[in-house]
């Protein structure tokens, strides 16, 4: 879906024009080779999420990306649907010490005990948004007035000015692992901003940014 972090970056790709895949769609090279990440960017990544269970969901796999390959998190990604139980934050947010111990034994997610316990802080966090406008219109709220339109991957961007000022609101929320890198992979996630190369098939696909 980094400290400097992008997608490409995560499949190991520093630098990468378009290029036309069998099928004859233009793809940058980090969804043209693996199945799984072509399918994803064809059909999710960058789309809007507008509702709480999505953002949440996507905000706890970004987080648990830092330091790992999109790659990994997409294929555990139903390891992780199963043991957070769909992401649901009221559910997430009930854990206590013996969910800890539940999900540190399970193979089907990053077993990492400093990221699960930031995913149940971060449903109790999400939990209290409602009590103001909820994190989904939280987060949508710091949707910049443009989108860069990068010609190559080092075009893209890692952050920006918004998604520090969203990675500080979080924090102060009381959210983790939400720094600037990981808030603006999430926003590109989302479709907050649009990142897909211009040439590419996805680009200005979200209905969010004019192509």
């Amino acid at each position: 879906m980094a400290e400097v972090r992008d997608v490409t970056q995560d499949v190991g790709v520093p630098q990468a024009d378009v290029v036309l895949g069998a099928d004859g769609l233009a793809r940058p090279v980090w969804a043209s080779k693996d199945p799984l990440l072509r399918e994803y960017y064809d059909t999710e990544w960058g789309m809007p999420v507008r509702d709480e269970r999505g953002v949440f969901e996507r905000l706890s796999l970004e987080a648990f990306q830092s330091g790992l390959s999109w790659a990994t998190i997409l294929r555990k990604r139903p390891g992780f649907r199963a043991a957070f139980e769909g992401f649901d934050p009221d559910r997430v947010a009930g854990y206590g010490e013996s969910a800890v111990a539940r999900l540190m034994g399970d193979a089907g997610i990053v077993r990492n005990r400093r990221k699960i316990e930031a995913t149940i802080g971060n449903a109790r966090a999400t939990v209290a948004c409602r009590d103001r406008e909820g994190l989904a219109t939280l987060v949508w709220s710091f949707q910049p007035e443009q989108t860069p339109r990068p010609q190559v991957a080092a075009d893209v961007p890692s952050s920006s000015p918004e998604s520090v000022a969203l990675a500080k609101e979080l924090k102060r929320r009381g959210f983790a692992f939400v720094g600037p890198t990981t808030v603006f992979a999430l926003m590109e996630a989302i479709g907050i901003v649009d990142t897909h190369l211009v040439g590419s098939h996805r680009r200005g696909s979200s209905g969010v940014w004019p192509h």
